[in-house]
């Protein structure tokens, strides 16, 4: 408890406690460091501005969903397996929910719209942004059209500018202007989670990871792949009622991938 760790979000590493024993063994009962103090200035604190700024001139919302995915699993595995020697053709899991997401937002324009100012702007336009998260922050940068693009191209175009976010590389154009933002947090084993609205949009969705358990299908006991859903919503704007069939439309899309193309 007396350890102040220097790793990645003040986990305490190794060399951490390989120093604090050293500095015990040399001069016992000697009172801990002092904390390590970061500045909570450029990134880090625009986004902490951007966040709270969001919960204060907003009523969030957020519903949650869990979706029997083991069709959009095989789905998956079959895209993969029809273009393994493409490596820019490596379809993930959000992907497919851009894709889908992008599609079923043409049915709900309000969810589909920004709140500037006195106005409700509905868009023609869906342009999904990206939750990335950086060592010192998190960028949105921005899949444009994604409602006229194939799958393959959103994750080619997905894993482009994830990858200059990485970089450093965005420009203004890619992380501005969005209409609906993606947030994944699959990778670090989360199920379900409360995402925050990026303004001024009016809605988010928060994709938690797969997991297998034992689920009925047709009358039996089977093992299926399951993924919990988290939109969150301006109450300002989208109601309860309608945010909910815009997520159960979504998951219905995603239970059976190939009623996307009907």
């Amino acid at each position: 408890s007396t350890i102040v760790g220097t790793g990645e979000g003040g986990k305490i590493t190794k060399e951490d406690v390989v120093l604090a024993i050293s500095l015990q063994a040399a001069a016992p009962g000697a009172p801990p460091a002092p904390p390590k103090s970061v500045p909570f200035t450029g990134m880090r604190k625009a986004i902490a501005d951007n966040m709270h700024a969001s919960l204060q001139n907003s009523a969030q919302l957020t519903l949650m969903t869990e979706v029997d995915v083991t069709e959009m699993v095989h789905f998956r595995n079959l895209l993969r397996e029809e273009y393994k020697k493409d490596e820019s053709a490596r379809i993930s899991y959000n992907d497919i929910i851009i894709y889908t997401v992008a599609r079923v937002l043409k049915r709900f324009p309000y969810m589909n719209s920004t709140l500037v100012g006195e106005e409700i702007l509905l868009h023609d336009r869906v342009d999904i942004g990206i939750a990335v998260a950086l060592p010192d922050g998190l960028i949105v940068p921005k899949v444009r059209n994604a409602d006229r693009k194939g799958i393959l191209q959103i994750g080619r175009e997905a894993r482009e500018v994830a990858g200059k976010a990485r970089e450093g590389a965005l420009s203004m154009d890619e992380v501005t202007d969005g209409t609906f933002t993606v947030s994944n947090m699959s990778m670090l084993c989360v199920d379900g989670f409360t995402p925050i609205i990026n303004p001024p949009e009016v809605a988010i969705l928060g994709v938690g990871r797969v997991v297998e358990k034992p689920g009925v299908k047709n009358g039996r006991i089977e093992v299926r792949s399951y993924m919990t859903l988290s939109l969150t919503i301006d109450h300002r704007v989208v109601d309860g009622a309608p945010g909910g069939e815009f997520l159960q439309s979504l998951a219905r899309y995603l239970e059976q991938p190939a009623l996307l193309n009907a």
